[in-house]
Order: C-alpha cells, then sequence, then structure tokens
C-alpha cells in the first residue's frame, strides 16, 4: 500500500479543484473537493464582496457561467503550503483558459492570477472550505463573442 505525506494530500485535493472544474464534474466538486460551506471570494474579478457560500451554490454559479464554453483548461503550480494540525493553506499560480469555437472576435480568453485556498482535514480527507482568486491580468475576447 502507498502512502501520501500530507502535503501530498492536500495538494491532490487542490489538483481535484482545477480538474473537477475543467470536466464540470459539479457533484463531484461538491462531495469530494469542497467542505458543505466555502467562504468564497473572487471580488479581484468584480464578483462583489467574499461570503460564505454552501458549495452547490458555487457549482451553481460555474455551471451557468461554463455555459455555451466548449472548453475549460486550469493549470496550475508553485504551490506553497501550510499545515497546521487540521487546517492548512495552500497559495498556487493558475492559468484558466476558456475556449468557445463559434466565437467570431477570437476563440479564447484567458485568466492569469494565484489562489489562495484554506482546507480542513475531514474524515474522508482534506476539503477546502476557503478560496480566494487574486487576477493578475486577463486577456483574449473576455465576452467569448
Amino acid at each position: 500500500m502507498q502512502t501520501f505525506t500530507t502535503r501530498e494530500q492536500i495538494i491532490e485535493a487542490v489538483n481535484r479543484l482545477f480538474v473537477s472544474t475543467d470536466y464540470r464534474e459539479w457533484q463531484k466538486l461538491q462531495t469530494e473537493v469542497f467542505t458543505p460551506t466555502v467562504h468564497f471570494d473572487m471580488s479581484s474579478l468584480g464578483a462583489g464582496a467574499a461570503k460564505d457560500l454552501p458549495a452547490g451554490e458555487i457549482c451553481a454559479m460555474w455551471e451557468s457561467g461554463f455555459a455555451g464554453i466548449d472548453a475549460v483548461h486550469h493549470h496550475s503550480g508553485n504551490f506553497l503550503v501550510t499545515v497546521n494540525g487540521e487546517n492548512a493553506t495552500v497559495f498556487c499560480y493558475a492559468t484558466a483558459t476558456h475556449y468557445k469555437a463559434a466565437a467570431t472576435q477570437g476563440h479564447t480568453r484567458e485568466f492569469v492570477g494565484s489562489y489562495d485556498l484554506g482546507l480542513q482535514r475531514t474524515p474522508a480527507g482534506w476539503r477546502i472550505n476557503r478560496f480566494r482568486y487574486n487576477v493578475k491580468y486577463t486577456a483574449g475576447n473576455m465576452e467569448l463573442k
């Protein structure tokens, strides 16, 4: 049996966030990635103040936001992990590219930035309970029209 370090388990949870989002696995995000309620902050993209949201509401927002987009691709790295008992924080860089074949003013838009994530150890494994995105810049056809 192979065992993973705590750091590896935490990074795996973060990777599941991005992969499950790309594959639009909304149920998996709710049961395998997020805690039932997440302190959610996308204010750097103009989404209003940070607030506590049910994981299902976050997934519903993303599902609606990705409607009509043909592909979503996240790429992350530079993980800085701090563990404090049953809680952890992760800082990482990430890019997200959205592709829409039918767009006439450019097929892609790109978001480049970093994430500050909080995780909590649960009986089922590490789960994300705090989510903050920090946009550095965006590029491309932001409306995908």
